[in-house]
């Protein structure tokens, strides 16, 4: 990690976090995408956080995603939730992505002015990344016609640009997945539906169907599989996981301000041994994700500063340690939230118009153990660990 670059960017990040927790409540009431706080991201250069410094871009790594996403989390858990699951795109795109394709829109990212969707979802196989379902066929001209629905897509109605996962080929099996780049001015996207969750209700997660004709060269890698080992699935995985830890642990520095508020202590008996083992319990929880974290960035940046070889990020305790930190944070974050609410009680941790603000992050939280389901993780994990003869830590 270069620890200027991460000064730099939490800078940078410090001065939109107003703008952006400013919104929050009325994005979480009204169900709405958080274009203010997307507009304030654009005006820096965060979205080109993950951009190599030769397109223009701040050249970030993984660690200073994982750093810039909390920070904006403790604000806003659904606009950091958007923010970084376009680094995630950044991050296949400047890697994986042809001399053309990255000439292209790099410098555009890095200004600001492009903004990816993802679109991974189909019905019937939900959000598994490996399979694709939608074939790409032959448009003539060496150019590739795409028709794409998914029944969830944060942020699609909004994006400038998507990466979407499709069938190679109509002859091709499931497993033969590409990924490519389409411009919104190349595609229609049209919805079908609405967004009406419990909670992370402006990501705006709306079924989308997609139609157009692209260039053969916005296929981004010649293999999905290995795009998405190296790069796709960590930068996701480290991506929400620090959403979900900032979150939690702005409503844990939010908690502590009521306890320490001479206003409010009061109500609070601090040499309660509940509460203090209640704290302790929240504390623990969330300094042992932050410790999965650090641990996953650090074997993440290892291997990609390696190359990302084929062998490396197709072990199992390489690929079992990714999984772990979204099953871990999902799971944690949000009971170190609940444990919160108990410790505050009902005026301070269920009302909507507490300035803690519990309720609603604990309904943002409850959607992460949802997102890329963990039962799916966790049967993936099992297989893995089962030819994992060292069952050791990578």
């Amino acid at each position: 990690m270069t620890a200027v670059l991460t000064s730099d960017a939490m800078s940078v990040a410090r001065d939109v976090l107003p703008a952006i927790a400013e919104r929050a409540a009325a994005v979480d009431r009204d169900g709405e995408f958080p274009r203010a706080g997307l507009d304030a991201l654009r005006g820096t250069p965060l979205m080109g956080l993950l951009v190599p410094a030769e397109y223009g871009g701040m050249g970030g790594t993984f660690a200073d995603l994982a750093e810039v996403t909390r920070e904006l989390a403790g604000g806003c858990t659904a606009t950091a939730v958007i923010w970084a699951m376009h680094c995630q795109q950044v991050a296949a795109v400047a890697r994986h992505a042809g001399p053309r394709l990255r000439a292209d829109v790099l410098p555009r990212i890095a200004r600001g002015e492009v903004y990816i969707a993802s679109i991974t979802t189909e019905r019937g196989k939900g959000g598994h990344l490996l399979t694709a379902q939608a074939p790409l066929e032959p448009a003539g001209d060496g150019r590739l016609r795409l028709h794409r629905e998914a029944p969830i897509s944060t942020g699609s109605l909004h994006a400038d640009a998507f990466l979407i996962t499709m069938r190679a080929a109509p002859d091709a099996p499931d497993s033969d997945v590409r990924l490519v780049w389409a411009d919104r001015t190349d595609i229609t996207v049209q919805t079908h539906g609405d967004w009406d969750p419990m909670g992370m209700r402006g990501t705006h997660s709306v079924p989308v169907t997609v139609d157009g004709v692209i260039d053969r060269e916005l296929v981004v890698g010649d293999d999905f599989r290995a795009v998405a080992l190296a790069s796709f699935v960590p930068a996701g995985h480290i991506a929400w996981a620090s959403a979900w830890l900032g979150a939690a642990q702005g409503a844990l520095r939010r908690v502590l301000v009521l306890l320490r508020d001479p206003r409010t202590r009061r109500q609070y008996n601090l040499d309660s041994e509940l509460l203090l083992t209640r704290l302790a319990r929240v504390r623990a929880d969330l300094d042992g994700v932050e410790a999965l974290l650090d641990r996953v960035v650090a074997t993440v940046e290892r291997v990609v500063a390696g190359g990302a070889v084929r062998a490396e990020v197709e072990a199992p305790a390489y690929q079992i340690l990714v999984n772990e930190l979204k099953i871990v944070a999902s799971e944690r974050c949000h009971a170190a939230v609940d444990e919160l609410i108990d410790l505050v009680g009902l005026r301070h941790g269920y009302l909507r118009n507490s300035p803690t603000a519990l309720e609603r992050v604990l309904r943002d939280l409850r959607s992460a153990s949802l997102m890329y389901a963990n039962d799916r993780l966790l049967l993936a994990n099992g297989r893995l660990a089962l030819f994992d003869r060292a069952a050791r830590l990578p």
